[in-house]
C-alpha cells in the first residue's frame, strides 16, 4: 500500500488523507483505552468490529434524516468519511444512571431516569474533557447556538431511532456519545453532521434479559473478554456470522474480508459530495 498522510490519530482511530478533495480515510485500531487513557490494551479484532458496526448504525440513522459523514465502508478496518470541521464537544444522552453520573450525583447505577439526559463536555483529552454547560459553549464560541441547537435535535432523534433498534434486538441503550462536524457548501451554506463513530466503544449497552455489560465498561471493569461483547451486539445486529469472526485472540481476516461492504448510498447522492471546508484543509 503507498504510503498515505496521516492527519490524525486518536485513541482509537487514525484519519488519514482521502482519495479525493473532501474525504479522509478512517482507520479502526484495536486499542482500547479507559479513564483518560490510564487504562490501554491492544485487543484483537475490536476495530474490526466497531468499523462495521458504526457503518451500520450510521447507514440506518441517515436513513431517518441524520446527515453523518460515512460515506462507504472501504475494507474490514476502515471507512471512507467526509472530511468536517469537527466541533469541540461532545454530547452524551442518558437514559439510565451509568457511570460518571453515578459518582457525580450518587444516583444508584441502573435507575431509570424520568426522561433522556443530554449532556456536554468539552473535548480535551488533558483535561479529561469535562462537564461544561451550555453557557461555557457560547462564551468560548465552541459552537453558537443555532448549532447546539441542531446537535441536540439530532442528538434527541438518534436516541429515538436506537432505543427502538436495540430494544427489538433484545439489548438496552443505557447512554451514548455523539460528536459532530461542520461542513459547508459551494457557496458557504453551514451543515451540521453526526461524525466519528456509533459502536460499543461509545454507546452503553446491556443485555434486557440478564443485565449484562456487552459494552467497554467490560473493558473499564475487568467484566469479561470485549470482543465477546462487541461480538454479540454485531450478532444481534446481524452483521457478522454466529460464529463469529474474531476466535482465540484473533482474527479470521479471510472472513471477515468477505463480509459484504457497507455503502451508505444516501450519503453517496447527497448534494454535499464535494464541499469544501472553508478553512482549506
Amino acid at each position: 500500500m503507498a504510503r498515505r498522510k496521516k492527519i490524525y490519530e486518536g485513541k482509537a482511530k487514525i484519519i488519514y488523507e482521502g482519495p479525493e478533495a473532501g474525504t479522509f480515510i478512517q482507520y479502526f485500531k484495536d486499542d482500547a483505552t479507559a479513564f483518560n487513557a490510564e487504562k490501554k490494551a491492544v485487543i484483537a479484532g475490536k476495530g474490526v468490529l466497531n468499523n462495521r458496526i458504526s457503518a451500520h448504525l450510521m447507514t440506518k440513522l441517515e436513513g431517518i434524516g441524520i446527515p453523518t459523514h460515512f460515506i462507504r465502508s472501504i475494507n474490514m478496518r476502515e471507512q471512507l468519511i467526509r472530511e468536517v470541521e469537527i466541533i469541540p464537544l461532545e454530547v452524551v444522552v442518558r437514559n439510565v444512571a451509568a457511570g460518571s453520573l453515578c459518582k457525580r450525583l450518587g444516583v444508584q447505577e441502573g435507575a431509570i431516569l424520568n426522561r433522556p439526559l443530554v449532556e456536554f463536555y468539552y473535548k480535551k483529552d488533558e483535561l479529561g474533557d469535562p462537564l461544561v454547560s451550555e453557557e461555557h459553549i457560547f462564551t468560548f464560541g465552541w459552537a453558537d447556538p443555532y448549532e447546539l441547537e441542531e446537535m441536540v435535535a439530532m442528538a434527541w432523534r438518534v436516541n429515538d431511532f436506537l432505543n427502538g433498534l436495540f430494544s427489538g434486538i433484545g439489548l438496552r441503550l443505557i447512554d451514548f456519545k455523539l460528536e459532530f462536524g461542520r461542513i459547508y457548501g459551494e457557496h458557504g451554506e453551514l451543515y451540521i453532521i453526526l461524525a466519528d463513530e456509533v459502536s460499543p466503544d461509545n454507546c452503553r449497552l446491556w443485555d434486557a434479559k440478564t443485565g449484562e455489560k456487552l459494552d467497554k465498561d467490560r473493558f473499564r471493569y475487568d467484566l469479561g473478554d470485549l470482543v465477546e461483547g462487541y461480538q454479540y451486539i454485531a450478532k444481534r445486529l446481524g452483521l457478522i456470522p454466529e460464529d463469529g469472526i474474531v476466535k482465540g485472540g484473533s482474527v479470521n481476516e479471510q472472513l471477515a474480508e468477505k463480509l459484504e461492504l457497507i455503502e451508505n448510498e444516501l450519503a453517496a447522492k447527497r448534494k454535499l459530495k464535494d464541499v469544501k471546508s472553508p478553512k482549506g484543509r
